[in-house]
């Protein structure tokens, strides 16, 4: 072998090689990547309803606890009220801090009641 031999090589052209696209390939691709698109939009949907439905029944529950201690403290106003207003307390009260006594059977005094004059002539009446 001799250096001349090496120098005058065929020359190989490499052009690149042109592929065809397959459409039939292209149109099962893009079908498949709508297919994922909407499974994984119904999946979001899915999901995001399962969240609301259950921050609903997390707002519920704290509704309902809110409810009943308002029902509670309601009901402790209803009996504030039942023994702030009873007849012994109130006379206790009267007797003790005000420094009020209690009627006797002789001290009633009774007020005549006050009778509407008659009305006036109707001369005397201005019309409106």
């Amino acid at each position: 072998m001799d250096a001349t031999e090496y120098a005058l090589r065929k020359v190989v052209h490499n052009n690149p090689i042109v592929r065809e696209v397959d459409e039939v390939r292209q149109r099962e691709m893009w079908q498949w990547v709508w297919m994922v698109v909407v499974l994984v939009f119904v999946l979001l949907v899915s999901v995001w309803l399962h969240l609301g439905l259950v921050d609903h029944g997390y707002r519920m529950e704290a509704l309902q606890q809110e409810r009943a201690a308002e029902e509670e403290r309601g009901r402790l106003l209803r009996l504030d009220i039942e023994r702030l207003s009873s007849p012994r307390r109130i006379e206790e009260f009267a007797t003790t801090r005000l420094q009020m006594i209690a009627p006797g059977l002789n001290d009633a005094i009774v007020l005549p009641r006050v009778v509407p004059p008659d009305r006036p002539p109707s001369s005397v009446v201005a019309a409106r």
